[in-house]
């Protein structure tokens, strides 16, 4: 029979979180950013917060305040969130009501997980794989519970959350991998406006039963008693046994689904009082009074937490608002590679060819840490990449460390938030630039924005390989350029390598940038079959080399006389564009500057800047559609910062503005620049 203590904690904070529902609902004017509550929800989540130890994780959603209040955060704190108060511990006032996140040695980690329903489940399946990975290399950074437990996952949602197609890559690879991870599926019937007949054929117990190997279990999710005794059973049997399992809480919603979006507004009366009826906490208080709890006690308790919520929430309120100049703060965390060191061309190296650099800067990666893996779609043993761009390493480094994936961009690209978390670093691969969109909902919504709103607790630390652009009739899916789009998503950082020694150099940086890096590779450089790029072959630099994000080169330098005269121009590019500009740059002797980017953000405004100065006219050259590009955004900027300097507008070339390259080789050519387009471009710009 369950202590009576148990009850009691779960009846006082049940209690809590209906006072501090009632008093949002009564100061709608002070609480006047949107908010949810955990109204209906209270037993099921106090019963799955009452089971974790402080080395787990859990990732709550948008409902679960009294998950909150059963891992010990106070009515205070939860407020702070609430009104946006510079105080809150979770955000600092920039996220929703009950969106925390937490490192601490005294309760559960939460990782920082968007509002987007459903999207949690990728970020916290990573966050398994990882805790799963630290046990197979016996890992000093695995953290267990006082008496050598395991950490255990839970993440949370909403049922109808379920339906989201990421989810289902969540149960793949937490099955296939045999991962500590529990999905608490809370269904209350409800998709905002929506009920469940309306929009799905099953529930999430039923659909966990297309998954073999997802053990699940179905419970009223009103009673804590039976709530309480499910999770004491499932969180110790993944405790114990490492695999997946699903439980599925059926519970009322009694409140609205956001103070937004109110219940009055969609829901009969009929159906409110459905839902009343199993309000868990007039059932806790019934069992209580027959376990023999006098009633004098229960009222005591429910005037306490009234007047406990009522204090903080006044205290709360009168807290003071975030100062506003911090608002730029926590985009990125720092990085230790803030200078170039190491030899890039040390004697008695041999040249090697791109692919080669990233292969070879990888493999010195695993070797000097054990917390880096590789994973993707067909990096693994058999074929090490279909660029072989990961040959040798599952042989060198095993199966755990390099491994194949399905195809599940979001998959790859989100677990590596809650790989971070837990220490472990991965490196990740999507097979195509025109691939990534499957996975871009996770760059975007999560990676993105998580050291920025959890105030730099967890910044997202991965490097993310793709590659990019166009030769030789490889159509129109696997031959676009996705920088632009990549571009307009602040918080992550894009490289652009454009020959060995900048990707070996690069590439060692973004992995030890404790930020987010997607490197754009190349595949025309990879090998440099294409006529013209010979010199992106390099002598292979020294094992301790590394280039700092945002350090633009130049490549080629217009002889000082040219510029003296007024008879030179820079040329700012990157990637193949690098090979164009070269190739032009022969029809102008002395004439003209090649600049290359390297990285496309953080970019090298200063040098940019600088050499437009120095010469008064620029052409940007990219290899993408022309038309509202990263290169004519960066033409915009170079014209106002460098207006008064410029002896002609500030010209782009890029490729034509159609959707796709097409396959046929005459046509992408048509479609792409190349180096005599780009030398007309510089007759032009040197005859303005």
């Amino acid at each position: 029979m369950m202590h009576t203590d148990t009850l009691l904690k779960a009846y006082r904070l049940m209690c809590t979180a209906k006072a501090m529902a009632d008093t949002y609902e009564a100061n709608r004017a002070i609480c006047k950013y949107v908010h949810s509550t955990s109204r209906g929800h209270e037993a099921i989540q106090l019963a799955a917060a009452f089971q974790l130890l402080p080395c787990d994780y859990i990732s709550p959603y948008y409902r679960d305040e009294s998950i909150l209040l059963g891992l010990g955060f106070s009515p205070y704190q939860l407020m702070l969130q609430l009104l946006a108060k510079r105080d809150d511990i979770f955000t600092g006032g920039r996220e929703y009501y009950s969106h925390p996140n937490y490192r601490g040695t005294d309760k559960p980690t939460i990782i920082h997980q968007s509002s987007a329903t459903g999207m949690q489940a990728i970020p916290t399946t990573g966050v398994a794989q990882g805790i799963n990975y630290l046990e197979q290399i016996n890992s000093h950074k695995l953290i267990k519970g006082p008496n050598g437990e395991l950490p255990v996952v839970i993440c949370s949602l909403g049922d109808a959350s379920v339906t989201e197609g990421e989810v289902s890559e969540a149960f793949q690879f937490a099955i296939l991998k045999k991962l500590p991870v529990i999905y608490l599926v809370q269904d209350n019937n409800w998709g905002i406006s929506a009920t469940s007949e309306e929009v799905r054929v099953m529930d999430a117990y039923d659909y966990a039963a297309g998954f073999p190997g997802l053990d699940r279990v179905r419970i009223d999710g009103s009673n804590f008693e039976e709530s309480f005794d499910t999770m004491h059973r499932v969180v110790q049997y993944v405790r114990q046994h490492r695999t997946p399992y699903l439980v599925q809480a059926k519970v009322p919603l009694l409140g609205h689904h956001t103070s937004g979006v109110r219940r009055e507004f969609y829901r009969t009366p009929e159906d409110l009082e459905n839902h009343a009826v199993s309000d868990p906490l007039p059932k806790l208080r019934l069992r209580l009074l027959q376990f023999g709890i006098d009633s004098q006690q229960l009222q005591n308790i429910e005037k306490e937490a009234w007047t406990a919520v009522n204090e903080q929430f006044q205290q709360a309120a009168e807290a003071p608002d975030p100062d506003t100049a911090t608002v730029t703060d926590h985009v990125f965390v720092p990085t230790p590679v803030t200078e170039e060191k190491g030899q890039r061309q040390p004697a008695g190296n041999e040249k090697i060819i791109m692919v080669d650099a990233a292969l070879f800067a990888i493999r010195e990666i695993m070797e000097d840490y054990p917390e880096a893996l590789l994973y993707g779609q067909d990096v693994g043993r058999r074929l090490g990449g279909v660029f072989r761009e990961a040959a040798t390493l599952a042989e060198k480094f095993s199966d755990t460390r390099v491994f194949n994936t399905a195809i599940q961009e979001a998959y790859i690209i989100g677990s590596t938030v809650g790989m971070s978390a837990v220490g472990v670093k991965p490196i990740v691969e999507v097979q195509f630039a025109d691939y990534i969109y499957p996975g871009f909902n996770q760059l975007v919504t999560e990676i993105s924005k998580s050291s920025y709103l959890s105030c730099g607790k967890f910044p997202v630390s991965t490097v993310i390989r793709v590659p990019i652009g166009a030769y030789g009739g490889g159509g129109p899916y696997h031959s676009g350029s996705v920088e632009t789009t990549l571009l307009s998503v602040k918080g992550i950082k894009v490289v652009y390598p454009s020959n060995a020694a900048d990707m070996k150099g690069l590439m060692k940086a973004a992995f030890l940038d404790p930020n987010p890096v997607v490197m754009l590779e190349h595949k025309g450089l990879y090998w440099s079959k294409v006529p013209g790029t010979e010199d992106a072959k390099t002598i292979e630099p020294s094992r301790d080399y590394v280039l700092p994000l945002g350090k633009a080169a130049v490549v080629i330098a217009a002889d000082e006389v040219n510029v003296t005269n007024g008879e030179s121009c820079c040329v700012i590019t990157y990637g193949m564009g690098v090979y164009w500009a070269k190739a032009a740059a022969k029809h102008f002797p002395g004439q003209v500057d090649v600049i290359d980017l390297r990285t496309l953000y953080p970019l090298d405004e200063n040098l940019i800047f600088e050499r437009v100065k120095k010469h008064g006219k620029c052409l940007v050259v990219t290899e993408e559609q022309q038309n509202n590009s990263f290169a004519e955004a960066l033409a915009g900027r170079i014209s106002y910062t460098c207006f008064q300097w410029l002896d002609a507008p500030v010209t782009v070339m890029g490729a034509l503005n159609v959707p796709a390259v097409p396959m046929n080789m005459q046509l992408e050519q048509a479609m792409l620049p190349n180096g005599e387009k780009v030398a007309a471009k510089i007759k032009q710009l040197l005859l303005s």
